[in-house]
């Protein structure tokens, strides 16, 4: 909690009555969300990759790996002297394609390597990733496909009609819907188009553009229809290849430590020089949080600086002090939360309730972390359900020491 300061004498001194228990829990919480001192350890992980895709990316991986010590110098050049160790190095994510763990910042960059390094492998599947993934305008996406499908289908209905086998590159349709989409022309060159300059038909001599740029379909995918029809379906049907969070599950054993958070920048929704300014404003915060506020002003506030937050970390301690951890979207639903500590338990089906600072219990799932004020970090209590521990305490039976599974225990680590 912060020091409380002294009022200021007046002419007609009253007497004051301390802050409340709210404004004190405002304070602290304030101070914990600006407690920042950006200290970032950067790591990468290559584990589980496919096959194929995994020889194409190995050189890649290899030569990151070498750049990352300059990199961390850098950034642990920006520190203060003395700065504590950051609770987790940074936010990191899993590719749905190559199982390997990167960092938020290298995310993007992996993903088109391992799209790219696909189409050894398959590459009607792999533009069809280019399309979904690298062109963010949902809606263009959606026209453009389906303006694609719709080619598909004149060819698969209609293969007598030579009409249809050719796209002219210059028709205004196919320029201002398909051809501006990112992997759209290698899915062509994938299903079977080619490129080919032909003559303009029905042009005089006096005309100027003789000729014109058309995809035209090979001969041979006349025999193969049924595939035309699967790469549209596939076409119509693929999601963006999307990254997934990683919770970065850790367990701690009992530590005094547990309450106290040192995140990366990592987690903000700002800049480097605005954590930097929000830093230098963490007193005046502090004061703020202090004043006698109307409660309109409070909330206005708070969902003002929930805003700030892309991800949470929050720690769950256990009746026995142990500590589980994760990380998650600012966004995500408490229920998700429920579902990490239940995954983490030796028996999955022992009912539990969380508790909030102040003993709050977060009976509703559904809300959201920043919802509940559980951002950017926040330490939660677990506690059984009174009735069920005492009929298993009745049978007598014996209890193992810990309720978290066994592979979880034995990679526990000290909260420094």
């Amino acid at each position: 909690r912060a020091p409380k300061e002294k009022p200021k004498a007046e002419a007609a001194p009253k007497p004051r009555q301390g802050p409340t228990d709210e404004a004190q829990m405002a304070a602290a919480a304030a101070l914990a969300r600006m407690e920042l001192k950006p200290k970032a350890k950067l790591l990468s992980s290559q584990d589980a990759i496919k096959n194929q895709v995994r020889k194409e990316l190995m050189a890649e991986a290899a030569a990151t790996e070498k750049g990352l010590s300059v990199e961390e110098e850098d950034l642990a050049s920006l520190d203060q002297e003395g700065a504590a160790a950051p609770s987790v190095s940074g936010v990191y994510f899993i590719c749905p394609l190559t199982g390997a763990v990167v960092r938020k910042d290298k995310k993007e960059k992996h993903i088109r390597e391992a799209i790219q390094s696909y189409f050894s492998v398959d590459p009607v599947a792999a533009s069809i990733m280019e399309i979904h993934t690298f062109n963010k305008d949902r809606e263009k996406v959606r026209v453009g496909v389906e303006t694609m499908a719709k080619y598909l289908d004149n060819i698969y209905f209609h293969p007598e009609e030579e009409k249809y086998q050719k796209i002219k590159l210059q028709n205004k349709v196919f320029q201002e819907r398909i051809s501006c989409l990112e992997g759209i022309h290698r899915f062509f060159q994938a299903i079977g188009f080619e490129t080919k300059t032909l003559p303009v038909p029905g042009q005089g001599k006096k005309s100027k553009k003789t000729t014109e740029e058309y995809y035209v379909l090979k001969e041979e995918m006349l025999t193969k229809l049924e595939d035309l029809k699967d790469y549209k379906e596939q076409l119509l049907s693929s999601e963006p290849v999307r990254a997934q969070l990683d919770r970065q599950l850790c367990v701690f054993k009992p530590s005094p430590e547990a309450a106290r958070f040192e995140l990366p920048s990592d987690f903000y929704n700002l800049t480097a020089e605005e954590i930097k300014r929000e830093q230098r404003l963490r007193a005046e915060a502090v004061e703020k949080a202090s004043m006698l506020r109307t409660r309109a002003m409070r909330e206005k506030e708070e969902q003002r600086e929930m805003r700030k937050y892309n991800y949470t970390l929050v720690r769950v301690r256990f009746p026995d002090g142990y500590i589980l951890q994760g990380t998650f979207y600012a966004r995500e639903s408490v229920s998700v939360l429920y579902n990490f500590v239940r995954e983490a338990l030796r028996d999955d089906w022992l009912p539990f309730e969380l508790l909030g600072p102040g003993g709050l219990k977060l009976t509703d799932e559904n809300l959201a972390f920043n919802e509940c004020g559980l951002v950017p970090s926040a330490l939660l209590t677990l506690a059984w359900d009174a009735a069920v521990m005492a009929d298993i305490q009745a049978l007598g039976e014996e209890q193992p020491a810990s309720p978290l599974k066994p592979e979880l225990l034995s990679r526990v680590q000290t909260l420094l």
